[in-house]
């Protein structure tokens, strides 16, 4: 299948690893020219480095922290002046830490919001001007914005509420023809996950391999998914063979979710 995405123009915000880095590679791979962004210099330049030698691809990497304000801003504005304009969008950041709401103080909040929920916004905000017809945009959330996760309360309220920014968006930019996704990853084997996973084996007594199979158990699938099987999903809402899907929420996550509706 074309995908129609040689030659677009796309920017994936924290992309030195995860699942960042796993759509710009899935979009290099398609032809696009893809601007990638991460708070360490090293990391998003080996990053850069690998997504071109794997590609053929322009990739151009920047430092940017994405809960600074004002960075992304200025690094999306970069981009859109070297390429006069901007075709895809991938706002994303990093997790909040873990932790029930009597674990975690007013600091935290602060921190999460400007992490999860601002920077989204910002994203949001600062990608618009360079969007025109037939450009995207696609949030990523997790799981906790369905089912309630207690030991992620941070992650759950804020990124709730870039589950809503995505579907106003979808209805106030549909005119002008610009589309608005938002993808659910379940568990993906990536460095976050890996994360999780110690945190529950410290908190639950048991080892990390035990903590896992707990979370495979509940997984139809029986196995957490790769990085490239969640990019493959996200390529597909970024390019033209989605160009009549906007307001969708997909998750990928083996069956994990199991909502009636």
């Amino acid at each position: 299948m074309d995908l129609g995405l040689t030659g677009k123009r796309a920017a994936v915000a924290a992309s030195s690893g995860g699942l960042g880095f796993a759509i710009a590679g899935g979009l290099a791979a398609e032809g696009c020219r893809v601007g990638i962004c991460g708070r360490d210099r090293t990391r998003i330049e080996a990053a850069a480095d690998s997504i071109r030698t794997a590609t053929g691809s322009e990739v151009i990497p920047a430092v940017v922290d994405v809960s600074g304000e004002g960075e992304v801003t200025r690094w999306l504005d970069d981009l859109a002046g070297r390429w006069r304009g901007l075709d895809l969008v991938v706002p994303n950041a990093g997790g909040p830490p873990p932790g029930t709401f009597g674990d975690v103080g007013p600091a935290d909040w602060d921190g999460a919001y400007r992490l999860t929920l601002r920077s989204a916004l910002e994203t949001a905000r600062a990608a618009r001007p360079h969007l025109s017809r037939g450009g995207a945009l696609l949030f990523m959330t997790s799981a906790s914005t369905r089912q309630p996760v207690v030991t992620l309360v941070l992650s759950m309220v804020f990124r709730s509420g870039v589950s809503a920014l995505a579907k106003a968006l979808a209805d106030e930019w549909a005119a002008d023809g610009i589309r608005v996704n938002h993808l659910i990853p379940g568990r993906i084997a990536t460095d976050r996950v890996a994360e999780l996973d110690e945190e529950a084996a410290r908190k639950g007594g048991i080892t990390v391999e035990q903590a896992r199979a707990r979370a495979r158990a509940a997984i139809p699938l029986g196995r957490y998914g790769r990085p490239d099987e969640f990019a493959a999903a996200a390529v597909f809402l970024l390019s033209e063979a989605a160009a009549y899907i906007t307001g969708a929420t997909l998750a990928v996550d083996g069956g994990l979710l199991r909502p009636i509706v």
